[in-house]
């Protein structure tokens, strides 16, 4: 996406795929899943195919993972 597409400052909406994501709205950002963050579009790495949410590090993915029923959650101690 380049400046002249639009987007301007908005939420982008997108089909996050296995490897790679689909800009359906242009935007220049989409919000942490986990953390409410905001995770500009050419920063975005971290998401979830299943529930196609963004995460804004491994960190965030991890905590939904866990959330999700997905890992086991390991007691603190």
């Amino acid at each position: 996406m380049n400046r002249f597409e639009g987007g301007g400052n908005r939420e982008a909406k997108i089909k996050y795929l296995g490897a790679d994501f689909q800009i359906l709205m242009p935007g220049s950002h989409v919000v942490c899943a986990v953390t409410g963050k905001i995770i500009p579009i050419d920063e975005l790495r971290y998401w979830s195919v299943a529930r196609q949410e963004a995460y804004v590090d491994a960190e965030a993915s991890l905590e939904a993972e866990k959330r999700a029923g997905t890992l086991p959650v390991q007691p603190r101690g």
